[in-house]
């Protein structure tokens, strides 16, 4: 290290440090790496103070003048914000700061402590003393920006009159001793990497200032502009999002506030929070802008905006993956200390505190995220806007495909309701036809309009897998007939010829597949030759020739050839792949003219390249030439191993060559082809494409496959991770003709599932599900998966009868499609429906429950007595399971039976119905009363209002009932006494019962 970035540099003649610089340069020779240790390091200025920072500080090729400051009453540690280190690095940590202050300036040294004390805590640092005689003022800080007293002139003063008051009424008014005002004005823009002294500086130049308490009247404002602004209670951090300013100030400091305002006392200037949370539903777009300023313009009016949280509108389409959707300032409740963690909401909704996802690193911990997963990008066009018939093509279409063909149902059970598990069922005779339905709804997507480029390669590569599914696991009838594929006449070699239908052995079957495989690969790889070829010039013939020979077009190339009058290398062309005795003429033939020492140099390059092809010596002719894996694969199997090679061993052969990196790596096909929308971060090992590992499942055999997982992601076949649509479909189908078994795959089961569900197909998202294997170490995870689907997206399948009635249609128990819309009522405060659907469902628990809070007394003071007595009704046969039934909804049933049985017994004109009815109603105002006590707050006012009516009702039962003893009547009396009825009722009961007294003391007298 050079010795100018050993030591540090100090130019001014007013500034020391201990150890001197001299005595650091001493120190650093005797002791290499003195100086990124220096113990107890200090650096002052004559006349105004020092800073001794604690512990070990390095101060290698610090420039100090540049990076400490001091003034009057203050210092300033890295004024400049961009070249700060973090806390505890470089001189931006724990130190002891000592002040020298002008004693004249200031108030007299007996108040001046208590300001210092006061300043001290309102910058975040820690007060140590303060000697009067030479005016030094010792504090601590944790980190450096600007400290002392560092405002303008008046807030140095501090208010003098204010000051000598009793020190018991200035702590009075300081803020509460939790410190979340001293946060906001201080420790939070320095966590923020911000710096205390410029938010402050801000802070004055846009807030309002003192001229503006003009405006108060007995510490209340009297202007529109003050009653807007909400008052944040420091133990209240729920309500940090009712209005546009958040300032927490104590009651404490209010009372002091306005009783200095009746007593003519000048007020201190109330300090603010340095920052605001401003953000509506119309700023949800993208935004630029980071932390606001919490001050208003003076002169504006501030209106109050209700603030809902962050909330995306629902018309707002889903953006792009990757790219920033909000940026706004978190709410109060962060800033005060509580914690925010990272949260998913619907539809693939990310609310998190972390860095964007293109930007890793960037971000600050005060500023929150909403960011959207784009699950819908398959069913975007070029211009990323949302094709509703494509999104039929791609998602229902293939669905309804799959629901028709053939299952075989499993039935499980869990808590008394069965559940059907649906497998769809096939052979392989079967497959082609599938293949070509999958197929044909591809191409269909392929004629929508305005698609992007890398969206119709990717579809065009689905094509392409789905005919190599039925080249590799198709079986073909028993007629064993070889069924017409294409054209007649682009095959040259005899196993690999397209015939028409000709009987065959059964052991020519795999040599069939071989010729099915050999014209999937021309086909797939066809217009790649086309494209390549078609940017050639004239001249370049043999060049031509090559190419085509890539995609084994023996015949263009055999033609090419003969109209350039090179006859002879046409009849070698004509003869490509045949007998391998061809190919070892051709490759003894090199070799003698290697061996004779032959002048190469006289023959074109590419017509030996052409010969070391047809000799079958592959890597010679493509030496310095890039091809793609699958035109190699078809140069291995055509030129390369003899013609009856199996298929089987040709695909290993090619995986022998790959594990030893002699072959072009088999690459997905939006690396391969492209292009992509966007750059991806990719290296090869990473994956396979799919077409790739369909060949390895095939060669595997009865083996097992073990690269299952890996061909089943979706970066196998797309460059979008979350579009599993088709991979799901394949899979289905392969597991279903028995190429493969697996438990192991609910990873592609329930990102399809998700991809569903943010498409709002929930009845598709549960029959996925359905599908999704049983396990005997997880029986109940489709009863999971369905009732949560059920539950979350209820709003999205309860108003489409469609979608409802296929749940229905898929063996869904309805009692929990009930629970679910039970949930959502009482969700959205529907209390009537929730009592409805808990009831339909089975949960008389909590049926009970939402009937006595919240619907029962509405019912029974609007005289919907019908209605009650069917839902208790209902509610009754199954009391047994219902807690506190005797004190709830029992109640109503007994308030009914015994009304109507008094009101029977007094028509019949009964010889002595008082005493019964005196007993019946005794214990039910005494149910009453134990039914207040059970639910307690539980019953809204109108609840107790309810059970009043009754008992009034039953008290003008007791009135009118006739008595043969007056002595009854007044236990009567007694009863109605002791009902829950209002006090002025209980005042006519008890004039009443004073009546009847003075009735039978004249009667006695």
């Amino acid at each position: 290290m050079a010795a100018g970035t050993v030591f540090p540099v100090l130019r001014s003649s007013e500034y020391f440090t201990r150890p001197s610089i001299n005595d650091l340069v001493e120190r650093e020779v005797a002791d290499p790496g003195y100086c990124s240790r220096v113990p107890n390091f200090i650096i002052g200025r004559a006349g105004y103070g020092q800073v001794r920072f604690l512990g070990n500080t390095d101060v290698r090729g610090i420039d100090l003048n540049d990076i400490v400051r001091f003034d009057k009453h203050s210092v300033v540690v890295y004024e400049d914000e961009t070249g700060k280190p973090p806390v505890g690095h470089g001189l931006n940590k724990a130190a002891e700061v000592s002040l020298l202050l002008n004693l004249k300036d200031l108030p007299e040294p007996s108040i001046l402590v208590e300001v210092l004390k006061c300043r001290a805590r309102k910058q975040g640092a820690r007060f140590l003393s303060f000697n009067p005689v030479n005016g030094k003022w010792k504090f601590e800080v944790d980190h450096f920006s600007r400290f002392g007293l560092v405002d303008e002139e008046e807030d140095v003063v501090m208010d003098e009159a204010a000051v000598r008051q009793p020190i018991a009424e200035l702590r009075e008014r300081d803020p509460p001793s939790n410190g979340y005002e001293i946060e906001l004005s201080h420790s939070l823009p320095a966590h923020l990497g911000l710096d205390p002294a410029k938010m402050q500086e801000m802070r004055m130049a846009m807030f309002y200032n003192e001229e503006d308490d003009e405006y108060m009247e007995d510490g209340f404002p009297s202007d529109e502009r003050y009653l807007s602004r909400e008052r944040m209670n420091v133990d209240s951090p729920t309500s940090s999002g009712k209005g546009p300013r958040l300032r927490s100030v104590s009651p404490l400091h209010m009372s002091s506030q306005k009783a200095g305002r009746r007593s003519g006392m000048p007020s201190r200037k109330e300090p603010h929070a340095l920052l605001e949370y401003s953000m509506n539903s119309s700023e949800l777009g993208p935004s630029t802008q980071g932390m606001l300023m919490s001050g208003q313009n003076k002169g504006f009016p501030v209106k109050m905006t209700k603030v809902e949280g962050f909330k995306l509108p629902a018309e707002q389409e889903t953006p792009v993956a990757g790219k920033m959707y909000a940026n706004c300032v978190v709410d109060a409740a962060l800033f005060m200390g509580r914690s925010f963690r990272v949260g998913w909401g619907p539809n693939g909704m990310l609310v998190h505190s972390g860095s964007l996802v293109n930007s890793p690193g960037t971000g600050l911990s005060s500023v929150i995220h909403i960011e959207k997963v784009a699950s819908d990008k398959v069913v975007r066009d070029d211009k990323n806007k949302i094709k509703e018939d494509l999104a039929e093509l791609v998602f229902s279409d293939p669905m309804d495909l799959h629901k028709s063909l053939d299952h075989e149902f499993l039935e499980t059970e869990s808590d008394s309701f069965r559940l059907k598990l649906q497998k769809v069922v096939a052979n392989r005779l079967v497959l082609p036809d599938i293949c070509r339905s999958y197929i044909d709804i591809i191409e269909r997507q392929l004629e929508v309009s305005d698609l992007s480029m890398s969206s119709r390669v990717l579809l065009m590569h689905q094509v392409t897998v789905w005919e190599l599914i039925r080249v590799l696991f198709s079986e073909r009838a028993n007629g064993n007939q070889l069924e017409p594929i294409g054209d007649d006449d682009q095959e040259g070699m005899v196993l690999d010829k397209k015939e028409g239908s000709v009987n065959i052995d059964l052991d020519a079957l795999p040599l069939v597949r071989r010729a099915d495989f050999s014209n999937w690969l021309q086909d797939s790889v066809c217009h790649r030759v086309q494209g390549e070829v078609g940017s050639l010039s004239d001249a370049r013939y043999l060049e031509h020739i090559l190419l085509l020979l890539t995609g084994r077009q023996l015949d263009p190339a055999t033609e090419v050839a003969a109209s350039r009058g090179d006859v002879r290398l046409a009849i070698l062309l004509s003869q490509a792949g045949g007998s391998m005795s061809n190919r070892s003429d051709l490759s003894q033939q090199l070799d003698l003219w290697k061996m004779n020492g032959l002048d190469f140099n006289y023959i074109e390059e590419d017509r030996l390249k052409v010969y070391e092809l047809l000799a079958g010596n592959i890597q010679a002719a493509f030496l310095d030439s890039s091809i793609d894996w699958k035109r190699y694969l078809g140069l291995i199997m055509w030129y390369q191993l003899p013609p009856d090679t199996s298929l089987d061993t040709i695909i290993r052969f090619y995986d022998h060559l790959l594990s030893k990196a002699k072959v072009p790596y088999p690459v997905p096909v939006y690396i391969d082809e492209g292009p992509l929308d966007e750059a991806l971060k990719w290296s090869p090992g990473d994956r396979f494409d799919i077409s790739f590992y369909l060949m390895l499942l095939h060669a595997s055999q009865d083996e097992k496959f073990g690269l299952l997982k890996t061909m089943f992601s979706a970066f196998s076949s797309s460059y979008d991770p979350l579009d599993y649509h088709m991979i799901w479909h394949q899979r289905s189908i392969l597991e279903a003709i028995g190429a493969f078994n697996s438990n192991d795959l609910h990873l592609l089961d329930l990102s399809f599932v998700y991809q569903l569900l943010c498409l709002g197909k929930c009845h598709w998202a549960i029959y996925v599900i359905l599908h999704m294997p049983y396990l005997d170490d997880a029986p109940y995870i489709h009863e999971k998966l369905i009732r949560e689907v059920l539950s979350q997206y209820c709003e999205l399948w309860s108003k489409d009868d469609a979608q409802r009635q296929y749940i229905v249609e898929l063996g869904i128990p309805e009692e929990w499609m009930y629970e679910a819309l039970a949930l959502y009522h009482e969700y959205y405060g529907d209390q009537q429906g929730a009592l409805e659907n808990f009831i339909r469902c089975g949960n008389w628990k909590k049926a009970h429950t939402i009937f006595i809070t919240s619907v029962a007394h509405t019912m029974f003071l609007s005289s919907n007595h019908q209605e009650i007595w069917e839902i208790t009704s209902a509610l009754e046969n199954h009391k047994s399971e219902i807690a506190d039934w005797d004190l709830g909804a029992g109640i109503y049933i007994d308030f009914y039976i015994l009304k109507n049985s008094m009101q029977e017994e007094s028509a019949m004109d009964d010889s002595d119905p008082l005493s019964k009815k005196n007993e019946s109603c005794k214990s039910f105002f005494s149910r009453l009363n134990d039914s207040l006590l059970v639910w307690g707050s539980k019953l809204p006012v109108e609840s107790r209002a309810c059970y009043s009516k009754m008992a009034d009702e039953l008290c003008e039962l007791f009135m009118k009932a006739p008595g043969v003893a007056m002595n009854l009547h007044m236990g009567c009396f007694q009863t109605m006494l002791s009902a829950p009825v209002p006090d002025d009722r209980k005042s006519s009961y008890m004039q009443e019962a004073v009546s009847l007294f003075t009735e039978i003391l004249c009667s006695d007298s």
